[in-house]
């Protein structure tokens, strides 16, 4: 008897912290997901902060379309889809 009254006492704790931390998951995540949205809804304080990072992506984003097409890279590629090259030779 001893045995089976040990067995439901560990198995109604482990019930009851099964339910405290679904509870916790339940009221915390969503909390932590509104935080994440507002975070990225809330402007940029500051407009020359924002200038720069519009800028930095303007920038990146050209210095990686010139690097795709210049010839070297257009000729590598070429080669690698025909399946002549095993890598770059300098």
């Amino acid at each position: 008897m001893g045995v089976l009254q040990k067995a439901l006492v560990v198995g109604a704790l482990l019930g009851v912290g099964a339910g405290v931390g679904s509870a916790l998951f339940v009221l915390v995540t969503p909390g932590e997901q509104r935080k994440q949205t507002m975070l990225k809804e809330i402007p940029e304080k500051y407009p020359q902060r924002r200038d720069e990072a519009a800028r930095t992506q303007e920038l990146l984003l050209s210095t990686l379309q010139e690097a795709a097409a210049t010839q070297e890279n257009v000729a590598w590629r070429k080669n690698w889809m025909e399946g002549g090259g095993s890598g770059r030779s300098a």
